[in-house]
């Protein structure tokens, strides 16, 4: 069990960018949707540096940015389970064509990418990690966070998104039901628990992303969610 307070967040995702947003989705379906081409607002950076980034990567600056604006470097730990993958889908698009690969656009499919363009943007040469985890990834990630703050850490940053791959991919990714980017700033405090149990049944864990059942919850005021992992059930409690 750990505690914590989650001191802000934001989410994006095509068509919900507002909290309001977010907690009308909850109230609603939770159907499979398709993502749109739609591209989050990252225009608080100068366009050379814009360039540089994937869809993924500016789902991470528009959700994260704005919860370090004015804080002192934070350390970032970057969750997702499938990662550049539309970039490394292009990349072998282009040896399929024979195509000469380009070196920047190999560098930046590596998965710990989007944490080094954080880093370089945001001149912040704080701890920083890249976590690939499967459903549990939230949950992965807010440990890790935890760690960081007992050392000393003011703030973290935990984010965790995901870029709803190719079609190509359907047979093998089920669990990114669109695109999305979550965004939380916790610090120290008892205001969120967090536990963990061993599951003894073999449901199937739910489909939906977890960090968008937290979403959910912080949107609409709610004290409570449990998400089912991997031989695991994870409860989320508010305490305040």
């Amino acid at each position: 069990m750990i505690q914590f307070n989650i001191d802000s967040w934001r989410a994006w995702a095509p068509e919900l960018a507002r909290p309001n947003d977010w907690a009308h989705r909850s109230k609603t379906d939770r159907e499979r949707s398709s993502s749109t081409g739609e591209q989050p607002d990252v225009s608080f950076l100068p366009a050379m540096q814009r360039r540089r980034l994937s869809r993924l990567a500016r789902m991470v600056f528009h959700a994260a940015w704005p919860l370090a604006e004015g804080q002192p470097p934070l350390p970032f730990v970057y969750v997702s389970r499938h990662g550049e993958t539309s970039r490394t889908f292009s990349i072998l698009n282009d040896l399929a064509r024979d195509e000469p690969l380009s070196p920047t656009q190999f560098s930046l499919s590596v998965h710990n990418a989007v944490i080094g363009l954080w880093s370089i943007l945001r001149a912040d040469n704080s701890e920083m990690t890249a976590l690939a985890c499967e459903g549990d990834g939230l949950q992965y990630g807010a440990l890790e966070a935890e760690a960081l703050l007992a050392e000393g850490a003011p703030a973290v940053l935990l984010v965790v998104a995901e870029e709803q791959p190719d079609a190509v991919y359907d047979d093998w990714i089920d669990d990114v039901p669109f695109s999305y980017a979550t965004a939380f700033r916790l610090c120290k405090g008892h205001d969120w628990t967090l536990s963990r149990q061993t599951r003894t049944t073999h449901d199937e864990p739910y489909t939906w992303p977890h960090a968008l059942n937290l979403i959910q919850v912080l949107s609409s005021q709610s004290s409570f969610c449990q998400n089912q992992g991997k031989g695991h059930l994870w409860t989320w409690q508010r305490n305040a």
